[in-house]
């Protein structure tokens, strides 16, 4: 291509990527107004953990978020000084304020719970008893407040039922809440996933049962994950190959894999504040990557070429390949926080996370089985359009990428 030719269809491209920033504006800011609460959308997520105590009591510890946890018991027991004194040590970020204002208001936060969490054996009901002491602690940036309850079954049996309704969607604080279970109960030890559809969880439910729900909860994850589907349709908007974009989903689903097992499991720990903005910056990297690429070229609709090097990958290939790891080892990191799960190593633990990691990879193959067909069937059938349409998912995924970023990075 002539010099000339290079300077034309970089001028076409600037005047595309200026008239994509007007079009895109909109919806940056949306994108960026949801992620200010969280990029997984309005959701929460309860950490239980349960275990057989002394005289058929269970021992329950308790990991709700703090925030949404003064503001649903206050509304449900019509308790307005418990609003007041806790969301203002909330707003101090205030550590003992907060644990403070629980335990002022002690009744209030129990009957909330109770009648939300519930443990059972043998179909009757076991109270729970909370002695009004509760600590601080943090997940995904967010304060959580952890109580320990003591549930006494007057009649215990071989098999309990435990049931979450937590933070339901009726109250209209947030949609989605899921409780993350772990158990050591009745010989057996595990985890399951509760959520609206499935709020009860027995421990004589099958293996088969407790593995689909974590598959659910994986599919689900990935789906309601806006920043995980923006990052994947930056891999899929710079591959212009079937090829690439194999090579690229299988490093981005080794790497998250590695991670999400070691961190779920508590082998590797790495604090949000620093996971969630390079996950923000890694969406940007990936899709300006390609936009470099077009800018670089200068050309309408440039077709990559595959030099000959290993896997048919030249040189550039290789680099975004191993930029895609590195970033797909960060996400790992996002996709563990999910969970929460502090548990010991246990094979009954594994099976859970590779199933919950299986559930992820469905939904990765069939957004790639959808998109990038579609992508490469505009682009052959109507290059300039193609070229335009690529460029403007990119840059869109870039500037949202970027404005994840700072917000992430200044707390916002």
């Amino acid at each position: 291509m002539t010099h000339c030719a290079r300077r034309r269809g970089r001028s076409a491209l600037t005047t595309v990527l200026a008239l994509a920033v007007l079009a895109i504006a909109p919806l940056v800011t949306l994108m960026s107004g949801v992620s200010a609460a969280s990029a997984h959308g309005f959701t929460s997520v309860v950490y239980a953990d349960i275990r057989a105590g002394e005289s058929g009591h269970v021992e329950v510890e308790l990991q709700l978020e703090y925030d949404l946890l003064v503001v649903s018991a206050a509304d449900a027991e019509d308790d307005d000084p418990l609003f007041q004194d806790g969301t203002a040590a909330f707003e101090a970020m205030d550590p003992d304020a907060e644990t403070a204002a629980l335990s002022a208001h002690r009744d209030t936060v129990l009957a909330y719970i109770a009648d939300r969490f519930t443990v059972t054996s043998g179909g009757a009901p076991c109270p729970a008893a909370w002695d009004g002491t509760a600590s601080m602690t943090e997940r995904d940036g967010a304060p959580y407040a952890v109580l320990m309850l003591d549930a006494a079954c007057e009649a215990p049996t071989s098999a309990h039922d435990v049931t979450s309704t937590l933070f339901a969607d009726d109250e209209g604080y947030v949609t989605g809440t899921t409780t993350i279970l772990t158990y050591d109960l009745d010989l057996q030890t595990g985890s399951a996933a509760l959520d609206a559809s499935q709020p009860s969880f027995s421990t004589e439910q099958s293996l088969g049962e407790r593995l689909w729900e974590f598959f659910v909860l994986g599919a689900e994850h990935l789906i309601t994950g806006i920043d995980h589907i923006l990052f994947l349709l930056a891999l899929i908007v710079g591959s212009r190959r079937l090829r690439e974009v194999v090579l690229a989903a299988t490093a981005f689903t080794i790497a998250h894999s590695v991670t999400f097992v070691l961190a779920a499991t508590g082998v590797v720990t790495l604090p949000a504040l620093i996971v969630e903005p390079i996950i923000a910056l890694s969406i940007a990297i990936v899709a300006a990557w390609h936009l470099w690429g077009m800018w670089r070229r200068g050309d309408v609709a440039p077709e990559l070429t595959l030099r000959s090097g290993p896997l048919g990958l030249d040189r550039a290939g290789w680099i975004r390949l191993g930029i895609v790891f590195l970033f797909g080892l960060i996400h790992g990191m996002g996709f563990a926080s999910a969970l929460g799960i502090d548990e010991p190593w246990s094979w009954a633990l594994l099976g859970s996370l590779l199933v919950f990691n299986v559930g992820i990879e469905a939904v990765q193959i069939a957004v790639i089985a959808i998109v990038f067909p579609l992508l490469t069937l505009l682009r052959r059938r109507m290059p300039r359009i193609g070229m335009w349409a690529s460029g403007l998912l990119a840059l869109a995924v870039t500037v949202t990428g970027l404005v994840w970023f700072v917000q992430r990075v200044l707390g916002l």
